[in-house]
């Protein structure tokens, strides 16, 4: 055998040897962030909280980190470095403080696409104060994790990158700094298009004090990666798409994780979605975690739900990703 055959297949074999067990796994928790075309909108008519019993019952499974979508303008209304709205902030700390007192990881997701009513937030001042006046509100829970703002997309990689970094500094300066960051990319922040669509070279420099930043990607199985469809493009798609991240992650030493991930209730998805695990278990050097898409109590027959009791991944996909959750 060649020699540097045999120093690749030694390095893989000290890779799997040396793989740590993953930090994270668990599930998002939709809900509060519906209704985005009705803001402020209404509790129970369009918008929800998680159901504690739910995120019980699935935390029974070892799922110990929960996402947590919600909108920016319910939150922090009228301007980014205006006051919390109290009432909109109480469901968010009591589904946080459920989780936490439970051992269990919240993540606190603004999931607004890198938008502030609907336009694109170009005020990298104005998105540090909006930070500022979250991060410290939970600077002394050292469970929860603050991702950045879920799939910035349609901008510019520099401004996805101020942003990121304002946020960070924004975060350590309120007092947090115990708690890990989970930073976003643009081009919705695909695990697959990572490299190509200029987020490793444009986000690869930011900078946390404390190094507790962790680079967050998404990676659905069909054929654009947009998680619109049951379909999986083959077997190997998941581990397929999430191979030059990983070599990007493991080049400039740096840690993933997976905060959205789905699959269809078909036997070529439920393969697809075991390999894809399999492949972060593997590279767990560098891939910290997976969660879910979705759960959440008004997903109905969503094809992805994984809502308890009843949720089509719940009954159907579970059983075939539950080896791969808290080990």
């Amino acid at each position: 055998m060649h020699i540097k055959s045999i120093l690749l297949f030694v390095a893989a074999l000290l890779q799997v040897a040396t793989a740590k067990n993953f930090t994270w796994t668990g599930s998002n928790e939709a809900g509060a962030e519906f209704g985005d075309k009705k803001l402020p909108g209404r509790l129970g008519i369009n918008y929800i909280w998680p159901k504690n019993e739910s995120i019980d019952t699935l935390a029974k499974t070892g799922m110990n980190t929960f996402r947590i979508p919600f909108k920016m303008e319910r939150l922090v209304p009228k301007n980014l470095n205006g006051p919390i709205n109290e009432t909109y902030f109480n469901g968010l700390q009591k589904t946080v403080t459920h989780i936490t007192d439970k051992g269990l990881y919240a993540v606190i997701d603004p999931h607004n696409y890198g938008r502030y009513y609907g336009k694109v937030i170009t005020n990298v001042t104005g998105f540090g104060a909006w930070w500022t006046t979250v991060a410290t509100r939970f600077k002394n829970n050292r469970l929860v994790i603050f991702d950045t703002n879920n799939e910035f997309h349609g901008m510019k990689n520099e401004l996805v990158r101020d942003l990121n970094q304002a946020a960070i500094n924004a975060i350590r300066a309120a007092g947090a700094t115990t708690q890990y960051i989970w930073v976003e990319g643009n081009a919705w922040s695909g695990a697959h298009s990572w490299v190509s669509s200029g987020n490793g070279a444009s986000l690869v420099n930011l900078t946390d004090p404390f190094n507790r930043t962790i680079y967050q990607m998404h990676q659905y199985l069909d054929i654009d990666s947009s998680g619109t469809s049951s379909i999986c493009m083959s077997p190997t798609v998941g581990r397929d798409r999430l191979k030059a991240a990983t070599q990007w992650l493991r080049k400039n030493g740096k840690k993933g994780v997976i905060g959205e991930v789905a699959a269809g209730n078909n036997r070529i998805c439920k393969i697809a979605m075991r390999s894809m695990l399999q492949y972060l278990k593997d590279n767990s050097d560098v891939w910290t975690g997976w969660v879910w898409w979705s759960a959440g109590p008004w997903w109905g027959n969503y094809m992805f739900s994984m809502e308890p009791p009843n949720g089509i991944a719940y009954k159907q996909l579970l059983p075939e990703i539950r080896p791969f959750i808290g080990i």
